[in-house]
């Protein structure tokens, strides 16, 4: 089967825009003074400017482009479906969130506490982002078989 590639943009564009509005959510509002405080900590100004904002938001959108894609990927062998979506995901998120991690954790950059809020509200925003990424992905369909075409 081949991919719907306008299906697969609008579901990744989706996905993404599900985990920035969440970045957005729980890096401003729930983790906002804690990653000030880590930042001051560092001795790098917490303060996030316009050229960040964009980075961030262009990483979200290509996780949630890279997980429909996956999902597209991986439909033929697994089925179409949300468990499908789940495990796309999660594939995601491992080197997305939860390896791109370790780094900062072994040289103790960032709290141990603070690592593991956003690596375990990476994994709710992937699998919230690519579970709707995957509702609007469709394959179009199969053309008849020209045998079964002509039989008719």
């Amino acid at each position: 089967m081949r991919i719907n590639w306008m299906r697969a943009l609008l579901g990744g564009l989706l996905a993404g825009l599900i985990v920035n509005i969440c970045e957005t959510i729980t890096n401003g509002l729930f983790l906002g003074s804690y990653w000030a405080n880590a930042m001051k900590a560092l001795h790098v100004s917490p303060a996030t400017g316009i050229v960040s904002i964009v980075v961030f938001w262009m990483w979200g959108f290509l996780m949630g482009l890279y997980a429909i894609w996956l999902y597209a990927s991986v439909r033929p062998r697994y089925g179409a479906g949300p468990r499908t979506a789940l495990i796309a995901g999660l594939a995601v998120w491992v080197p997305g969130c939860l390896l791109a991690m370790v780094t900062p954790a072994v040289l103790h950059m960032f709290r141990y506490r603070l690592i593991a809020m956003d690596v375990g509200l990476g994994l709710v925003e992937l699998l919230l982002g690519t579970l709707a990424g995957a509702w609007i992905y469709k394959e179009a369909a199969a053309p008849a078989p020209k045998a079964a075409a002509a039989a008719a």
